[in-house]
C-alpha cells in the first residue's frame, strides 16, 4: 500500500512538473520562435492570463465567496494583500478561496493516512492540526512575500533616494521629482516605483501630499518608509532643505546597511558551531580515529580476556 502511495505522489509530482514547464517554458519559446522567423521582434513580459488560469481564478474566489467572514478580519486580509503587492478587488476573496482549498486538500490527505492509523486520539489530533495547518499555510505564505518584498523596497530606497537629490537639485519639486523615479526605476526597482506611483495618483486625485505620503507608509509597512515620509512632511511644513535631508537619509540607509551586513558576518561563527560539532566533528573523529579503535578492538579485547581467565 505504502509504495502505491509512493507510486500516485510521484506520478502526480510528474504531471505538475510537465505541464508547468509546457506552460511557462516550451510553448512561450514555441510562439517566441514562430515570431522570430516570421520578422517580427518580440519582447516577452509578464504572461497574459490564459483561459484556464482565468477559470480556475474564477473557481478560487466563488469558493473564496462562499467562506464565512467578519468585515474586521476582511479589512485586516486587504491590508496584509496591499502590503504584498496584491491590489486587486478581488484579492480577498481569492485569498479566502486559497485558504479553503488549501484546507480541504490537507483535511483530505490526513483523512487517507486515517487508514493506517489505529489510535482513535491520534486521529482526532491529525485532524485538527491538518485542518489549522490548511487555514495558516497561505497566510504564513502571504506573511512571507510581505517580507521579500519589504526587503526589497528597502534595498532599493538609498537609490530612489539619490535620483530624488538629483531631480530636486535640478529644480523640480517634490511631486515631479516623484514622477521622474517612477518613471526611471520602473525596470530596476519595480516596488518602489509601484508605490511612487501610487503616491503620485493620489496627489492627482486631489489628496494632501502629506495625506498620501501617510498612506505610502501605511500601505508597505516598511519602517523606513515611515522614517523617509516623517523626514519630507518635516522638510515640508518646517521649510527646510529637501534635497539635504534626503542626502543625509540616504547615507544613513547605506551605512546601516553595512553595519546589519557586519553583525551577521559577526553572528557566523557562533551559527556554524552546532553544524560543526553534530555533522563534521563526528565525520572527521570516524574518519581519523575510526581505524584506530578497529585495531584496538581488535587486538585489545582478546588480550583481556585472556587475562580475565
Amino acid at each position: 500500500m505504502a509504495a502505491l502511495i509512493l507510486l500516485a505522489f510521484f506520478l502526480l509530482l510528474t504531471s505538475a512538473i510537465t505541464y508547468f514547464g509546457y506552460r511557462v517554458y516550451s510553448r512561450p519559446g514555441r510562439v517566441q520562435e514562430r515570431l522570430n522567423e516570421e520578422g517580427t521582434v518580440v519582447t516577452l513580459g509578464e504572461p497574459e492570463p490564459t483561459r484556464e488560469g482565468e477559470l480556475l481564478v474564477r473557481i478560487i474566489q466563488q469558493v473564496g465567496a462562499a467562506v464565512p467572514v467578519s468585515p474586521a478580519d476582511v479589512s485586516e486580509t486587504r491590508r496584509y494583500l496591499i502590503a504584498g503587492g496584491f491590489r486587486s478587488d478581488q484579492a480577498v476573496t481569492v485569498f479566502y478561496g486559497c485558504k479553503a482549498i488549501v484546507c480541504g486538500v490537507m483535511l483530505t490527505s490526513f483523512l487517507l493516512l486515517h487508514l493506517f492509523a489505529q489510535n482513535p486520539m491520534l486521529r482526532v489530533g491529525t485532524l485538527g492540526f491538518a485542518t489549522y495547518m490548511g487555514w495558516q499555510i497561505p497566510r504564513m505564505v502571504l506573511e512571507r512575500l510581505i517580507k521579500r518584498r519589504q526587503e526589497r523596497v528597502r534595498l532599493s530606497l538609498p537609490d530612489a533616494l539619490d535620483l530624488m537629490v538629483v531631480c530636486v537639485e535640478a529644480g523640480l519639486g517634490l511631486d515631479q521629482a516623484f514622477v521622474s523615479v517612477t518613471r526611471e526605476l520602473q525596470q530596476t526597482h519595480k516596488e518602489i516605483s509601484e508605490e511612487f506611483g501610487l503616491v503620485n495618483l493620489e496627489m492627482r486625485a486631489g489628496k494632501r501630499r502629506s495625506e498620501a505620503l501617510h498612506n505610502l507608509a501605511e500601505r508597505t509597512g516598511e519602517d523606513e518608509l515611515h522614517k523617509l515620509v516623517s523626514i519630507l512632511i518635516q522638510a515640508d511644513r518646517f521649510g527646510t532643505s529637501i534635497s539635504e535631508s534626503l542626502r543625509t537619509h540616504a547615507d544613513f540607509l547605506r551605512i546601516r546597511r553595512r553595519q546589519q551586513a557586519e553583525e551577521r558576518a559577526g553572528k557566523v561563527g557562533v551559527k556554524l558551531v552546532f553544524p560543526i560539532f553534530f555533522c563534521i566533528l563526528p565525520a572527521m573523529l570516524i574518519v581519523t580515529a575510526g581505524p584506530g579503535i578497529l585495531q584496538i578492538v581488535k587486538y585489545l579485547f582478546p588480550l583481556m580476556k585472556q587475562f580475565s581467565i
